[in-house]
C-alpha cells in the first residue's frame, strides 16, 4: 500500500552563524482520511491502513525567545501542544464546506488562545522558563483555500504570476509606529522597535492574545512560504519572488538557497523556512490579481490590533516585550 506523501513541500531550519542554539520549530503536515483495520473478513491485510483521499495540508513556523532553553521550550512546547489540539479536538473535515467557515475559524483562534494559555501556566510553574515565548504562523491548506492562523513576526507570503504578497502582519511596535505615522516606513527594518513584539504565545502575559486569521482562495502554481524574521531580515519581497521564480518545483534546492543566502548575510538569528506548492506543479493559465487576504473574523475596532502604548510607559517597560533572540542591541547601533 502506497502511503507516500503527494504534497510538494520541503522545510529547514537553521542555527545561524551567531547563535549557540537554535530555537525556531516548523512542521510540515499532511492531513487525510484514514482507516486502522484489525480485523475483517475481506480479503484485506488482518492489519491494514486504509487512506481516503488527501484532505489538507498543514503548515507551520516557530520562533522562540525568552533566552536559550526558554526560548527553545516555548517554541517546542508551542508546536506539540498544536499537534496534539489538532487530532484530538479539531475535526476538521466537519468544516470545510461554506456552512462551518466561520465555525473553523473560530476553532483555529481558539487553538492559538489554548497553546497561548499552556506556554503561560509553565512559566509561571517553572522560574527557569519563566517569560519565554514563540512566534507562529500557521497555514491550513485544503485546496482551493489556504487558512493563515498568525501571532508574531514570523511571516506567511503568497508568490503567484509574478507578485510576492505578506499574508501575516508584522506584530512589532514598529510596524504599529509605521501604520500610526510616527514613522517612515523604509526606517521600519532598521527600527530598534522593529525587534519588540506586542502579541506572541506566552511572553509576559502583558496582553490577550490576539489571533490574526485570514482565509485566501489559492490557484494552480501558487508557492507559499513560511518563515521566521532570521530570513526575512535579509530578503526583501522582491529576492523571494526571484528565488522562487528561480526554482519552480523545486522545492528543496528553493528552501536550501533561502537558509543558504541568510547565512551569507550574516546570519545573526535562527533561520527556518517552509515553501510549499500546492495542488502539485502546475502553472496558472494567464495573469490574475493576487487575492485579497482578509480578517474573516472582524475585530470590535482596528485599534484592537493595536499595543496598549501609553506616553508613560518607559523604555525598559517596552523592552520587555523585546524579543531576545533578534540582538536589539545590535539593532540600536545601526540606528
Amino acid at each position: 500500500m502506497n502511503t507516500e506523501s503527494s504534497i510538494r513541500a520541503a522545510g529547514r531550519t537553521d542555527v545561524g552563524q551567531r547563535r549557540k542554539d537554535n530555537q525556531d520549530q516548523f512542521l510540515i503536515a499532511e492531513l487525510r482520511k484514514s482507516m486502522q483495520i484489525h480485523s475483517t473478513s475481506l480479503a484485506l491485510d488482518e492489519e491494514c491502513m486504509l487512506f481516503g483521499g488527501r484532505s489538507g495540508e498543514l503548515l507551520v513556523v516557530a520562533d522562540g525567545m525568552g533566552g536559550h532553553a526558554a526560548g527553545r521550550r516555548a517554541s517546542n512546547l508551542a508546536v506539540d501542544h498544536l499537534i496534539s489540539q489538532l487530532l484530538n479536538n479539531i475535526h476538521w473535515f466537519l468544516h470545510l464546506d461554506e456552512d462551518h467557515d466561520e465555525a473553523f475559524i473560530e476553532s483555529l483562534k481558539a487553538l492559538l488562545q489554548q497553546t497561548h494559555t499552556k506556554l503561560l501556566a509553565e512559566a509561571k510553574d517553572a522560574t527557569e522558563h519563566r517569560g519565554m515565548g514563540t512566534t507562529l504562523t500557521l497555514a491550513y491548506l485544503v485546496w482551493p483555500r489556504m487558512y493563515v492562523v498568525h501571532a508574531g513576526d514570523s511571516r506567511c507570503y503568497l508568490i503567484r504570476d509574478g507578485k510576492c504578497e505578506q499574508l501575516t502582519t508584522d506584530h512589532t511596535l514598529a510596524k504599529q509606529l509605521v501604520d500610526a505615522g510616527g514613522m517612515k516606513p523604509e526606517d521600519e527594518a532598521g527600527s530598534r522597535w522593529s525587534n519588540v513584539l506586542w502579541n506572541v504565545l506566552g511572553g509576559h502575559g502583558h496582553n490577550d492574545l490576539i489571533a490574526e486569521v485570514r482565509r485566501v482562495e489559492l490557484q494552480k502554481g501558487d508557492t507559499v512560504v513560511l518563515c521566521s524574521d532570521g530570513l526575512t531580515r535579509y530578503i526583501d519581497e522582491a529576492t523571494l519572488l526571484s528565488i522562487v521564480q528561480q526554482y519552480g518545483d523545486d522545492v528543496d534546492e528553493m528552501a536550501d538557497h533561502l537558509v543558504a543566502l541568510a547565512n551569507g548575510s550574516g546570519g545573526i538569528d535562527n533561520i527556518t523556512v517552509v515553501v510549499s506548492r500546492p495542488n502539485g506543479n502546475g502553472t496558472s493559465g494567464g495573469e490574475s490579481d493576487l487575492p485579497r487576504s482578509v480578517p474573516l473574523v472582524q475585530l470590535d475596532d482596528e485599534s484592537d490590533l493595536q499595543p496598549d502604548l501609553k506616553e508613560s510607559m518607559s523604555l525598559q517597560e517596552l523592552q520587555s516585550f523585546a524579543n531576545e533572540d533578534t540582538l536589539p542591541d545590535e539593532r540600536s547601533k545601526s540606528e
